[in-house]
């Protein structure tokens, strides 16, 4: 506990000096409806862990690309059910951190335009 009390501490002063942004929270709530409308859509065999025989002769894991493994430390590996793909949620502000996000999603989604098929 002792060890904490100053990151704590130190985490309370930037959240109460940050800027602004309810981007995560329009966010969440997208993911919300989607999650009601969509209920239950199968994770991609690629990305389940096939810690067995059986899962791994049904698929799992197969295809997996680890980005920590590529050099821009992204892949093109489908992540979301397919009536997903597509779908964004995320819109960062200007404010605070978010245009460094908003930087990194622009390029993540250049990325994609020149790799994905």
């Amino acid at each position: 506990m002792p060890e904490c009390n100053v990151h704590l501490t130190e985490l309370v002063i930037y959240l109460s000096l940050a800027p602004r942004s309810n981007a995560v929270y329009v966010a969440t709530q997208k993911v919300a409806e989607d999650v009601k409308k969509t209920l239950n859509q199968p994770v991609p065999l690629q990305i389940r862990n096939g810690v067995t025989k059986l899962m791994k002769e049904a698929g799992y894991g197969q295809g997996y690309q680890y980005a920590h493994d590529t050099k821009d430390k992204i892949t093109s590996m489908q992540t979301m059910p397919d009536n997903l793909v597509g779908h964004e949620y995320y819109f960062p502000s200007e404010q605070g951190h978010e245009i460094r996000f908003k930087k990194r999603l622009e390029q993540i989604k250049l990325w994609h335009k020149n790799h994905d098929k």
